[in-house]
């Protein structure tokens, strides 16, 4: 049976993003100011805008909410905006759309001019689509970027209407230190470690800061973001969750505020427990980072490059002279049989990349029913195995794409497969690659492991 789609609801002040990317070789001979050579310039929606582009998943319809100027920066927003797919409820805005211009020399900021704002809603009665979609949504998040909507008393009625009673929505309320505070009754609201020491103003740990936070608020949850450390979670339990990252977070952070909060709302949405999307969303955040944050999402059109942290790897390895192999498949329930295959490709060479297949692949692979586990699940398993150096995830039904990104030395996969009905194994020659077929352990499989299961369950029941 089709899953129902899911419909988010993102609330907050939108801006215009704009990176000038290059290199910079030489300072101006007339002051002490290094010259940036200009490659390539990217621009798209930022803050709430940015936010619902990262709601806006397969299975997931996105509305925003947030006022929008009329002017060219406000146009422009709104016509990124649509041809994503996102929905829209304009409300009318006092003062010029901002613009945020970051200048980049080999992924690193050299300066950042900022033009135009700041803007806040204007006065008057909020459209009526507005109370509709939030009193209907399956989750509301407020991107609140200092710039006045979460103070807009109609928008706040509205949340505060949607967290209160008997049976309260869900709002995920990510805070700004010049926005208004959350309404009480929010699911969780995620501040950064500076924004929650700033609120509370004193030198508590996250975990403290996130306790002092919801009591203060009057919320369900609070959620301290630490960057590289990770996030602690208080809700209303005595002990506080922590969610650690799970590998090196450099790179640019830029929106990875937004990554996570989207992803927040996502798993919350699925009906994930806050320690659960918790923890998805540090993950999530983790892996933004490290691909290239911000400039790496714009330059891919709203969809962020699956092979860079694979790239380096591949490219570390063969600078040392060394072999890169990669295998593939769904690994939707790890088994046996899958270690020993993946043991059996990490001695084929120096470093080990996954091939991973998305839900939706998977689902075209093996029917309604699968996958058990989601992509991101899956691959965080995956990733915390000894032998697994890095996992990308591809959406076709087989992977040539990304092969062709990382070009292995070695494509190994399980013995159950015949090379010469593998479509990928003419590309791999191509370019000296070698194909080389797995030992399979018989009776271990995720199909016939869940054929098993249900046979049981049935039995059981029966009895």
């Amino acid at each position: 049976m089709r899953r129902r789609e899911q419909h988010l609801v993102v609330v907050g002040d939108v801006l215009l993003d704009r990176d000038l990317c290059g290199h910079v070789d030489r300072v101006c001979p007339d002051a002490p100011a290094p010259v940036l050579d200009v490659d390539d310039t990217c621009e798209g929606p930022g803050g709430a805008g940015l936010a619902a582009l990262l709601c806006r998943t397969p299975g997931t319809r996105v509305t925003l909410i947030a006022p929008f100027a009329d002017d060219e920066p406000g146009r422009h927003l709104r016509a990124a905006l649509d041809a994503a797919g996102i929905d829209v409820v304009p409300l009318a805005q006092s003062g010029t759309t901002r613009v945020k211009t970051r200048l980049r020399a080999r992924s690193h900021s050299v300066a950042r001019v900022d033009e135009g704002g700041p803007a806040s809603p204007a006065g008057g009665e909020l459209p009526a689509r507005a109370a509709d979609v939030v009193r209907t949504a399956d989750v509301v998040l407020v991107a609140d970027y200092g710039a006045g909507t979460t103070a807009h008393a109609g928008l706040r009625e509205l949340l505060s209407a949607r967290t209160g009673g008997r049976r309260p929505g869900l709002v995920v309320w990510d805070p700004h230190p010049r926005g208004a505070d959350p309404v009480p009754g929010c699911a969780v609201v995620t501040p950064n470690l500076s924004e929650a020491t700033r609120a509370v103003g004193d030198d508590a740990t996250p975990a403290e800061l996130a306790r002092t936070l919801r009591a203060r608020w009057q919320v369900q949850a609070v959620c301290v973001t630490a960057g590289g450390e990770g996030a602690w979670l208080a809700t209303a339990s005595a002990e506080p969750f922590f969610a650690p990252t799970t590998a090196d977070a450099t790179g640019d952070s830029c929106g990875a505020g937004d990554r996570f909060a989207a992803t927040l709302a996502q798993q919350l949405a699925r009906g994930a427990s806050p320690a659960e999307a918790t923890t998805a969303a540090v993950a999530r955040a983790t892996d933004w980072v490290r691909a290239g944050g911000t400039e790496t999402y714009r330059a891919g059109s709203h969809a962020p490059d699956p092979t860079p942290q694979a790239s380096a790897v591949v490219a570390d390895v063969r600078a040392r002279g060394g072999t890169v192999v990669a295998t593939g498949g769904c690994f939707d329930v790890l088994h046996p049989g899958h270690l020993a295959s993946l043991q059996a490709a990490r001695a084929l060479g120096d470093a080990l990349v996954v091939l991973l297949n998305s839900d939706d692949s998977v689902r075209r692979l093996k029917g309604p029913g699968r996958p058990v586990q989601t992509v991101g699940d899956r691959a965080e398993v995956l990733r915390a195995l000894a032998g697994v150096d890095e996992v990308v995830v591809f959406d076709g039904d087989d992977p040539r794409e990304a092969l062709a990104t990382i070009r292995p030395d070695v494509w190994a996969k399980g013995g159950d497969y015949d090379a010469s009905s593998m479509p990928e194994a003419e590309l791999v020659r191509s370019w000296g690659g070698r194909v080389v077929l797995l030992p399979y352990l018989r009776g271990r499989s995720t199909t016939g492991l869940l054929r098993s299961h249900h046979r049981r369950e049935a039995g059981t029941h029966s009895g």
